[in-house]
């Protein structure tokens, strides 16, 4: 019986470190990106970061070429929880993103 007990408690320690270091990569640094399209306008996109993400018209501005020329821009940085709200109202504007 004593045994089976260490056993267990072996386990369940064993089980609590995999969930803290799943809980880790989950709250790690993460980008949302915007990836280059043929569709939105720079002025829509523009709007869209001033809208959505709260970047200033110049920001905003800047994150719109770097997207146009070198085809994806890190436009606001967090954690998946953080970023999971901007990222879906970025899909619901129709512009591409991703978290990475």
């Amino acid at each position: 019986m004593y045994f089976y007990t260490l056993i267990m408690n072996g386990m369940n320690k064993e089980q609590e470190e995999v969930d803290v270091m799943t809980e880790e990569l989950v709250e790690e640094e993460k980008s949302l990106v915007l990836h280059n399209d043929d569709y939105n306008t720079f002025e829509y996109v523009i709007e869209t970061l001033v809208e959505v993400c709260d970047h200033t018209y110049e920001q905003a501005e800047t994150c719109a070429w770097i997207t146009h020329y070198k085809g994806k821009c890190a436009i606001k940085h967090g954690t998946f929880k953080e970023l999971k709200p901007y990222y879906d109202a970025m899909l619901d504007h129709h512009l591409y993103v991703s978290i990475q």
